[in-house]
C-alpha cells in the first residue's frame, strides 16, 4: 500500500491564455504526480460540467472554485491507497454527488484523479502507459489537424477540422514527420496562392477559402507534393451539432435536412477520407442510425458530442446501430475510471477508440500515454508546444528512449 500524504492545487494558463486547475498529490514516500486539465471549444451538451467562476474578473473563466473544489475532494482521499484508482474514482463521483460534476466540476476531479494516475504510475516505477493500459498497448496512429474552421478558427469553412491521416507508414515516427512535411508543404501552398497562413487554436492553418472541398483539394494537392500520395489520407470533424438548429444544418449557405447532410458526405467520400466525425448533430439520433447505414461500412464515423466518452450514450450507440468509432475525452467524463470503462467498451465491440486533446491544452502529455490504449490519437498539428508535447511523447515511447 502506498498512502496519498497530501493534494494542492493552482491556477494556471492553458494554451488559448484561459484559467485552467492544476492537481498535485504527494505520496508517504515523497513520491508525487501533476496534471494539467484541458478544456473544450466546441463541446457536447452531454459533456461534464467545467466549473468557471463566473463574474466580472478574467471575463468570467476564472477557475479558482475549481482549485478550491480540487484541493476539498483531495483531502478526503489523504491516507488512501494510491493504487486503487477505481475506489479513489468512485469517491471523487460521490462527494459530488451529481452525475455531471455540476457540483465540484469535472475540471476540478479530473485534476486529482489525473494526478492519482500519474503517482501511482511513478510509485510502480512504471511508465504511464502501462499503468493505464496493461499489457493492451498500441501505438496509435495520428490524425493531425491541419486546416482548420468552425468554432477553432475565424474563417468562413464550416468543417471544424481537416485532418491528415497517415496510413501508408510502419512507424509512429515515419507517420508523424510525413505529416508535418506535408505540413510544411500545404503552407508554402497556401502562401503561394495569397492565402491567411495564420493558426487555429489547434495549431492549423485558418484561411479563408470558397468551400469545404477546397479544402480538401488543398491538402491533397499537398500531399501530392510533398511526395505521399496514397500515404496519407484524410479525416474530417464536422462537429455538426456547431451547423444544427431546429433541425436543420446550415452547411455552405444552404439549410439542409439530415438526409442532405448525409447526402452531401457520400459526394465527398470521391475523395480518401477514412474517418468523419460528428458528421451529424449530437441529438439526431435517426439522422446516425441513417448515416451509419449508408456510408458506416466506407468510412469510420466517429461519436464525439454523440457519446461524449459515457458508456450508457455508447451504449445506447451499439444498440442502435450509430457511429462505428469513438473520440475519449477524459474531461467530458471526468475520472480516469470512466475514461477507462468507454474505452474497454468500444474495443468489446469493435468501435475504434481515439484519444483527444482539447483547443484549449496545455504543456502536459497525460493523453500521449493514455493513447496507448486506443488505435488513434487526435492532438493537433504538428506544430505549437502543447501539441508537439503529446507527439514527441510517442516519439520516446516508441523509441524506448
Amino acid at each position: 500500500m502506498v498512502k496519498v500524504a497530501k493534494i494542492d492545487a493552482l491556477e494556471v494558463l492553458d494554451s488559448r491564455g484561459n484559467p485552467s486547475v492544476k492537481v498535485k498529490v504527494v505520496l508517504e514516500n515523497g513520491i508525487c504526480g501533476e496534471a494539467i486539465v484541458p478544456s473544450g471549444a466546441s463541446t457536447g451538451i452531454n459533456e461534464a460540467l467545467e466549473l468557471r467562476d463566473g463574474g466580472s474578473y478574467f471575463f468570467g473563466k476564472s477557475v479558482s472554485k475549481a482549485v478550491n473544489n480540487a484541493k476539498h475532494v483531495g483531502a478526503g482521499i489523504i491516507g488512501k491507497n494510491v493504487l486503487n484508482q477505481r475506489e479513489i474514482d468512485e469517491h471523487l463521483l460521490a462527494v459530488d454527488g451529481t452525475n455531471n460534476y455540476s457540483s465540484l466540476g469535472a475540471n476540478a476531479v479530473l485534476g486529482v484523479s489525473m494526478a492519482v494516475a500519474k503517482a501511482a504510475a511513478n510509485a510502480c516505477n512504471l511508465p504511464l502507459y502501462r499503468y493505464l493500459c496493461g499489457e493492451f498497448t498500441n501505438l496509435p496512429t495520428p490524425m493531425l489537424n491541419v486546416l482548420n474552421g468552425g468554432a477553432h478558427a475565424d474563417n468562413n469553412i464550416d468543417i471544424q477540422e481537416f485532418m491528415l491521416l497517415p496510413t501508408g507508414f510502419d512507424t509512429f515516427k515515419e507517420k508523424l514527420f510525413a505529416s508535418a512535411i506535408t505540413y510544411h508543404t500545404l503552407k508554402d501552398i497556401l502562401k503561394k496562392k495569397g492565402l491567411s497562413t495564420a493558426l487555429g487554436d489547434e495549431g492549423g492553418f485558418a484561411p479563408n477559402l470558397n468551400s469545404n472541398e477546397e479544402a480538401i483539394e488543398l491538402l491533397l494537392e499537398a500531399i501530392n507534393k510533398a511526395g505521399f500520395s496514397g500515404k496519407i489520407n484524410l479525416a474530417l470533424d464536422v462537429a455538426a451539432s456547431e451547423l444544427y438548429n431546429d433541425g436543420f444544418y446550415s452547411y455552405e449557405g444552404k439549410k439542409l435536412s439530415s438526409d442532405e447532410m448525409i447526402n452531401e458526405y457520400e459526394k465527398l467520400l470521391k475523395y480518401p477520407i477514412l474517418s468523419i466525425e460528428d458528421a451529424l448533430a449530437e441529438q439526431d439520433y435517426d439522422g446516425w442510425i441513417n448515416l451509419t447505414k449508408k456510408i458506416g461500412s466506407r468510412t469510420q464515423l466517429v461519436g464525439d458530442d454523440l457519446f461524449v466518452t459515457n458508456v450508457k450514450l455508447l451504449q445506447k450507440g451499439i444498440d442502435e446501430g450509430m457511429a462505428n468509432a469513438i473520440l475519449i475525452k477524459p474531461n467530458q467524463i471526468g475520472t480516469i475510471s470512466q475514461t477507462i470503462d468507454a474505452i474497454k467498451l468500444a474495443r468489446a465491440n469493435n468501435y475504434n477508440a481515439i484519444m483527444s486533446h482539447r483547443s484549449g491544452e496545455s504543456e502536459d502529455n497525460f493523453i500521449a500515454d493514455f493513447a496507448m490504449c486506443c488505435k488513434y490519437i487526435k492532438t493537433g498539428a504538428p506544430a505549437r508546444g502543447e501539441r508537439t508535447a503529446k507527439y514527441n511523447r510517442l516519439l520516446e515511447i516508441e523509441a524506448g528512449f
